[in-house]
């Protein structure tokens, strides 16, 4: 069993417990006074850093949304007032993807960027990736964070870095192939488009040396279906990992895939939230992420909505860490459901369905409003030879998830949008009348 650091992730609940604590106590005393955003918050809410005596004590602190975050910066340009230093002292800026508005512009100084790449050497260690392993990281680099940490952890831990940035889907099969690649970072779903780049010009995955892939970006690694389409393609063991632009890197799936991510709980502090009412939620039940990172006090982010769903089980895993899990990874975001003619939708659980049928490529998801009465679509890409009755069957096996049957068309090849990087497959399309 590979470990990162085995004394921390295998640390007694209670010694990691206060751990965290003097961590936070620690950061929070730094950005007194240092940090304009997080110190006005605090006095506004009247609690100075001395008060938080124990982790009960979080719950005093006001939460922190992304949208405080970007009003923040439009106020401030171009970086805002979460910043504990003066500029100079920033080695780094990246911004987040920008896909439910405008990206938020995120700095690092040099101790909190070789943090973030202590965070992805849990990621990659608990994968299994070592020393020995020639690590291919299918992205292109720019402001968008991405996959830079994972540069960073493949150096913290000795594994040989192959840069995939600046070429195209056979480009980088081959490019794999001549450097003998054994591990693969990217989306979910670019790890398929990929696998079907190769089917198209009759390239054999088997000439990669592949045997894992690591995925960040998008839930698809803990759907179950699309797992299994992943391992399938490639012949190698898909790893789960999660983290945002604004939080950092902040869990992983382990070796013994117990069907969740652990939290590097070293690093950050979790708590599980109803979304309506702010209320703690017991663990095995669901509920929204609030997070805070202990290790990036240049830019803090303190007790953070993050409007990812989990499911928290404080159970020791077979893998000896004690660092918690999150049951299914992120099972979704607070804000994707949607509720049609009565039914919670969540696009993870469709994806599931979908992806059991090996014959989709591609597919997306459209829900509007047609006289007063809501209806789904789901548009298809199939394999080529693919038998197009195929969406029927997929109507029927949606009809059990949902309890209602949408409409399944299958388009033409190469009709909808692939991606690198994140993924828009479910839209809605509705009035403000009926929305």
């Amino acid at each position: 069993m590979a470990y990162f650091n085995q004394e921390l992730e295998t640390m007694p609940r209670e010694k990691l417990e206060a751990l965290q604590l003097q961590k936070l106590q620690a950061m929070m005393g730094e950005l007194w006074g240092k940090n304009a955003f997080y110190t006005k918050k605090w006095k506004a809410a009247g609690v100075h850093p001395g008060d938080i005596k124990s982790l009960a004590d979080l719950a005093r602190l006001p939460m922190t949304k992304k949208s405080e975050l970007m009003e923040d910066q439009a106020r401030n340009r171009p970086f805002g007032t979460n910043c504990t230093y003066p500029l100079e002292a920033y080695v780094r800026v990246h911004q987040t993807s920008g896909t439910t508005g405008l990206p938020l512009k995120v700095l690092d100084t040099n101790e909190s960027w070789d943090w973030m790449g202590t965070c992805w050497g849990y990621v990659l260690s608990g994968a299994g990736v070592t020393a020995a392993d020639r690590l291919f990281v299918a992205f292109t680099f720019g402001p968008f964070i991405g996959f830079w940490g994972a540069v960073e952890g493949a150096r913290k831990i000795g594994a040989t870095l192959i840069p995939g940035g600046g070429r195209d889907s056979q480009q980088r099969l081959e490019l794999m192939r001549d450097m003998g690649a054994t591990v693969l970072a990217c989306t979910p779903t670019y790890a398929l488009r990929l696998a079907e780049v190769g089917r198209e010009i009759n390239f054999d995955p088997r000439s990669i040396p592949l045997r894992t892939t690591v995925h960040a970006g998008e839930p698809g690694a803990s759907i179950p279906s699309t797992k299994m389409r992943i391992e399938e393609a490639w012949n190698a063991k898909c790893f789960d990992h999660a983290g945002a632009s604004e939080v950092g890197p902040h869990s992983f799936e382990c070796e013994c895939q117990p069907g969740g991510t652990h939290l590097i709980e070293s690093e950050y502090i979790a708590e599980v939230l109803d979304p309506k009412t702010g209320q703690s939620v017991p663990p095995g039940n669901r509920g929204e992420l609030v997070i805070t990172n202990l290790g990036r006090w240049g830019f803090p982010i303190v007790r953070y909505r993050t409007g990812d769903v989990v499911q928290v089980n404080l159970d020791q895993c077979e893998c000896g860490r004690t660092f918690l899990r999150f049951e299914g990874g992120i099972v979704g975001r607070a804000d994707d459901m949607i509720t049609v003619r009565g039914v919670n939708v969540f696009p993870a659980g469709v994806e599931n369905i979908i992806r059991k049928f090996t014959e989709v490529d591609e597919f997306r998801i459209v829900v509007r409003t047609v006289k007063f009465m809501d209806e789904m679509e789901v548009e298809v890409e199939l394999a080529n030879g693919a038998d197009a009755s195929l969406a029927q069957a997929i109507a029927e096996k949606l009809d059990t998830l949902l309890s209602f049957r949408p409409r399944v068309r299958v388009v033409p090849r190469d009709t909808l949008p692939r991606f690198e990087m994140k993924s828009k497959r479910f839209f809605v399309e509705r009035d403000a009348l009926t929305a």
